[in-house]
């Protein structure tokens, strides 16, 4: 089973629609039609099951060196890595909602934290 197509996300209050551009083992890729903004899926399974979901972002801004603009990109991943037995899915999903929460609690404090090389 796959994730609905288009997937959709919302990054500073601007609304993206993704496509599934592709499809292989275990894996998806959903992106914008102009290729700024990409979703990959993927699933490995070997020893432990880990799971990655991307998001991958580009835009254009002026180059501080050269002044002339230039493209730009940065990605966010989400990576659970669980053995293959002792945790059930709904036991992963706890911790996962537990991290998102904590990331996600006053405004995003802890994103804010963390991008500012607190540790």
């Amino acid at each position: 089973m796959s994730f609905a197509d288009p997937q959709s996300i919302t990054i500073n209050a601007v609304p993206y629609t993704l496509p599934r551009v592709s499809t292989g083992d275990l894996s998806s890729k959903y992106q914008t039609s102009d290729g700024l903004v990409a979703m990959p899926i993927s699933h490995t399974m070997g020893k432990r099951y880990r799971h990655q979901l991307r998001v991958d972002h580009k835009k254009i801004a002026a180059d501080p060196l050269t002044a002339e603009n230039a493209y730009f990109s940065m990605s966010a991943y989400l990576v659970v890595d669980r053995p293959l037995v002792g945790y059930t899915v709904t036991e992963a999903k706890q911790v996962i909602d537990g991290l998102t929460a904590y990331l996600t609690a006053s405004s995003g404090a802890k994103v804010t934290q963390l991008l500012g090389f607190e540790s």
